[in-house]
């Protein structure tokens, strides 16, 4: 419990310079948010009353500081360009970006785990080097691209999946599934090539360990040694990368959802930046930022459970 409430107070302290950081960036972005919204429709009185009304009129350190106050009670402001609440907009985007990174991760889990257990257990030889060669491609190949070879075979020639588009999960989960099957696999292939380089490694590590060489010197199975004393061993430090790709993806993949037209944090984020939507930019970072950081945590706390050794209470 004391790592707990000392890791929420240190994600606390970090949220708050994140609110710093992103308001003193976006007000340093040329360009007059309300002015942009008004577009042709100028009117000087309109401009100074919307000003006021929005509180740009005040300075920086007072803007900051009744931010702040707003935040703490939930309170992100209103969006300069619709007027909607900005909680209300986040919330709306949520279960779209949640529901592409949780297909992501999946998808870069079925990757990556058999195909770095693999490549460990076949060290040297010419599928390790296959595999080897395959995740470096992966990792290197754009995202854009991949996506638009995916829309151009799925799409195009076969015909089997929609281009692009949203269903929520809750509405059709067949249509969700095949909107969401091409965007969770231009994810997950990237973010799988990553991981199966790092199960790689960590497996051969343990493999070289003195435990592991004493489970097969008392004759146990393949298996078993493989399961109880490998595996779970190396779990450890893969646990980090995937909790970052997760932290990554639910940041929200600005390209894969550009390209498939997915109404997720990192398009609205794109958009807001364009309209110089500053209640908009600010309360997405925010909530990015506790998004990673709750992920962090968890990953954390998984530790505990993965390697008893490790004691989450000190």
């Amino acid at each position: 419990m004391a790592f707990v409430l000392r890791r929420v107070g240190h994600s606390l302290v970090v949220l708050l310079g994140v609110t710093v950081v992103v308001f003193a960036l976006v007000h340093l972005v040329p360009g007059d948010p309300v002015r942009i919204a008004m577009g042709t429709r100028y009117d000087p009185d309109v401009y100074a009353a919307l000003r006021e009304a929005s509180g740009l009129d005040r300075p920086l350190l007072e803007q900051y500081v009744a931010y702040l106050g707003s935040a703490l009670t939930g309170d992100l402001g209103v969006s300069f360009r619709s007027g909607e609440p900005v909680t209300t907009i986040l919330l709306s985007r949520l279960p779209a970006t949640v529901s592409l990174a949780v297909a992501g991760l999946v998808v870069a889990l079925v990757v990556a785990f058999p195909l770095g257990v693999y490549s460990a257990l076949h060290h040297g030889k010419a599928s390790d080097v296959i595999v080897r060669i395959v995740s470096q491609v992966g990792v290197s190949v754009p995202d854009f691209w991949m996506a638009m070879l995916l829309i151009l075979l799925f799409s195009s020639t076969l015909g089997w999946l929609p281009p692009s588009g949203y269903v929520p999960l809750t509405e059709d989960p067949v249509e969700w599934a095949r909107r969401v099957a091409m965007p969770a696999v231009t994810l997950g292939l990237v973010a799988g090539s990553i991981m199966t380089r790092y199960i790689r490694s960590s497996v051969l590590e343990v493999l070289g360990a003195d435990h592991v060489r004493t489970a097969e010197s008392k004759g146990l199975r393949e298996r078993v040694v493989l399961g109880r004393h490998v595996v779970r061993n190396a779990l450890v430090p893969v646990l980090t990368i995937v909790g970052v790709q997760l932290a990554t993806m639910l940041g929200g993949v600005i390209v894969v959802e550009v390209v498939f037209a997915w109404p997720g944090l990192g398009r609205l984020v794109l958009d807001a930046v364009a309209a110089r939507d500053y209640p908009v930019v600010q309360g997405a970072v925010l909530l990015v930022a506790a998004m990673f950081l709750l992920v962090n945590l968890v990953v954390d706390l998984l530790y505990a459970r993965v390697d008893p050794r490790i004691k989450v209470s000190r």
